[in-house]
């Protein structure tokens, strides 16, 4: 990968030694009124910016042993307690003495800026979208790491520790105070629960967020990706195969519902702007020759556009509403069906302008870093900062990976120190250095 000083065309020596600069860094109050590269310039030029810099190269050399063993904690959504146990010790080895677990779960670092106590928030969340009993155990083939959650999660929660550990070894001062935060809850039915602790009424201030997820070093979100998930529940006497054959059948309504439902969801996708809905979980029955008294499913309906995901819900209600009128009418004996359609979870949309200094930042970072840098859409743990009218973005966990959310998923540490630097780059920029 091409470095920062050969994409720019100068010389930075990222060593404690450096010699002196050929021209003096501006103050801080100078610095605002730079334009978002140079301000990055001026920053990264910095002495003790430039030994976080060499620190961050040291610490990725030997992070796969602290990967592996969180990774191997278990953390599905609602039992979390594990991990972030584990992960508030190593926080606090990290050089952070404010480190504590609040009501819901999420850990929490504080460390102190010489400011009036304005806040940049940086989170991970210690969660994985995997169920209980999932086998975590890591494996290595070459130079990747197999296990689920090691890429997402995981790498996320180890690239804020070393963040953390950079600048405390550098003495790094900022203005802001930095709020470090393994949040609880983004996966699945966890439906953003511990950031919607966090930035709660009379939670702790939070003036700038960045969420760590996913794993393009390029990709710049500063759009909320909303959701809605539904749990769609039709319940119906149930029986005997044979002996009551002719009730109506659950079963057979919710794969009639699914079928109407993608036919009709498919529409609204084929439209501008990106919209998905998919079925992620199906359940129900006691037997396979019983006619069941329930059948179940879950599912996700995401778009960056809020009238979108009305008409998806649309699209839904009326699938179920057609097809369990069609069951119930086809039944010869026994009472109609019944049917739920419950919200379990909601996950608001948003966009920050481009022109927020937070998303220049962003941009400036990583295309000091030598990337081209793309803005994009995601759902993540920024979506209810984006949505609370807080300046959030997201950017990527470093490293390379694949197989996110399945079993088969790996991650590797190839160049895994530039999310490192991008993500610690982009936090002094939002926090501001001491003179």
């Amino acid at each position: 990968m091409k470095s920062p000083a050969a994409a720019l065309g100068i010389v930075l020596v990222v060593c404690a030694s450096a010699a002196p600069l050929s021209h003096p860094v501006p103050p801080l109050s100078r610095q605002a009124a730079l334009d978002p590269d140079a301000e990055v310039r001026v920053i990264a030029a910095r002495p003790e910016i430039r030994r976080a810099l060499a620190i961050v190269r040291e610490l990725e050399t030997g992070a796969e042993r602290e990967l592996i063993e969180l990774t191997e904690i278990p953390a599905p959504p609602f039992e979390e307690a594990a991990r972030a146990a584990r992960y508030a010790e190593l926080l606090g080895r990290a050089g952070l003495d404010d480190v504590a677990v609040d009501e819901v779960g999420n850990v929490l670092a504080r460390r102190p800026g010489s400011g009036d106590g304005e806040t940049v928030a940086i989170v991970a969340h210690l969660d994985t979208v995997f169920p209980p009993g999932t086998d975590v155990t890591v494996r290595r083939e070459g130079n990747r790491l197999y296990a689920p959650g090691v890429g997402d999660n995981t790498r996320g929660l180890i690239l804020l520790l070393n963040v953390a550990r950079a600048l405390a070894r550098a003495d790094v001062r900022t203005v802001a105070d930095i709020l470090f935060v393994g949040s609880v809850g983004e996966e699945g039915l966890g439906d953003l629960r511990g950031v919607r602790h966090l930035l709660r009424a009379g939670g702790p201030r939070v003036d700038r967020f960045i969420a760590i997820d996913g794993g393009s070093d390029s990709r710049v979100v500063n759009q909320a990706l909303g959701s809605r998930r539904y749990r769609v529940t039709l319940t119906g006497a149930g029986g005997h195969s044979w002996g009551d054959f002719g009730l109506a059948n659950p079963a057979h309504a919710l794969g009639r519902a699914i079928y109407y439902f993608d036919e009709a969801a498919a529409r609204v996708v084929n439209g501008a702007p990106p919209t998905s809905y998919n079925v992620g979980r199906i359940g129900g029955g006691t037997s396979v020759n019983a006619v069941p008294h329930e059948s179940w499913a879950e599912v996700d309906l995401r778009s960056v556009e809020p009238d979108q995901l009305e008409r998806l819900d649309d699209a839904l209600r009326g699938a179920v509403e057609r097809a369990v009128d069609e069951q119930n009418r086809s039944r010869d004996r026994g009472t109609p069906l019944e049917v739920d359609v419950e919200l379990i979870g909601d996950r608001p949309s948003g966009t920050v302008d481009p022109g927020t200094p937070l998303i220049q930042r962003a941009l400036a970072v990583t295309r000091f870093l030598g990337l081209q840098p793309q803005l994009g859409a995601a759902s993540t743990d920024a979506n209810l900062a984006i949505a609370a009218g807080i300046p959030a973005v997201t950017i990527g966990r470093g490293g390379t990976g694949g197989g996110t959310h399945s079993l088969g998923e790996w991650w590797a540490a190839t160049d895994a120190h530039v999310g490192t630097e991008r993500a610690l780059l982009l936090l002094v920029a939002s926090a501001g250095l001491v003179d």
